[in-house]
């Protein structure tokens, strides 16, 4: 699968909703700004945030880890905290069944208030695409350092609660041409931005900034 391994220069796709969000997709059915948000992770920052950044991403991708270590806490700290934006997190499993996996626990981390805790426990000990070092033993680890009831959390991944969540956010994220991971799609008014890739903070500044 397509995946981007150099961070790609600052060209913004400032994309009209009515001619890409809201054009019929490959599902038959229009894609509104409500639907890019729902069914993917907790809201975080202000509900009533003028902009939205939707990250579709993996826990496996190396340059979802990039953006994770190098970007995300800026934007959060710049961007989130002080009310201008809010942040969504949907699920793009392009390495295959262990990162299925890991989104599904983080989804049960979420049953207990703690998804964005264990969201960041994932990427902070990332170990590699396709290492094994997602496996039972490390996500129970992980649910342990955020303070998570492991039996309830255990028999969440265990009965699969959330697989066909992740599988459908990824399908979707395949209808509306999502291809990559990082991919972020930055909603505002009636219009959309994309970027693609580990893009430095100074990118998004630029795109926000000027919103």
């Amino acid at each position: 699968m397509k995946k981007y391994y150099i961070a790609i220069p600052a060209v913004v796709a400032i994309i009209a909703v009515s001619a890409y969000l809201f054009y019929p997709h490959q599902s038959g059915s229009v894609v509104s700004m409500q639907s890019l948000v729902e069914n993917g992770s907790p809201m975080l920052g202000d509900p009533n945030a003028k902009i939205t950044i939707v990250e579709w991403g993996d826990y496996q991708c190396t340059y979802c880890h990039l953006f994770h270590e190098n970007t995300k806490d800026q934007i959060i700290q710049e961007y989130v905290n002080t009310g201008k934006v809010n942040f969504v997190f949907r699920d793009f499993p392009l390495n295959g069944p262990d990162s299925v996996l890991a989104a599904q626990a983080a989804y049960c981390a979420g049953d207990q208030d703690r998804y964005w805790q264990y969201h960041d426990e994932l990427y902070n000990n990332w170990g590699g695409e396709k290492t094994g070092w997602v496996n039972q033993k490390s996500l129970d680890q992980f649910a342990t350092n955020v303070g998570l009831d492991l039996g309830q959390f255990d028999k969440c991944v265990n009965d699969k609660k959330y697989e066909n969540k992740v599988l459908d956010n990824q399908k979707f994220g395949q209808e509306i041409g999502v291809d990559a991971t990082p991919t972020f799609i930055i909603l505002y008014d009636n219009k959309a931005s994309k970027l693609e890739g580990a893009q430095p903070f100074s990118v998004f500044q630029q795109v926000l900034d000027s919103i």
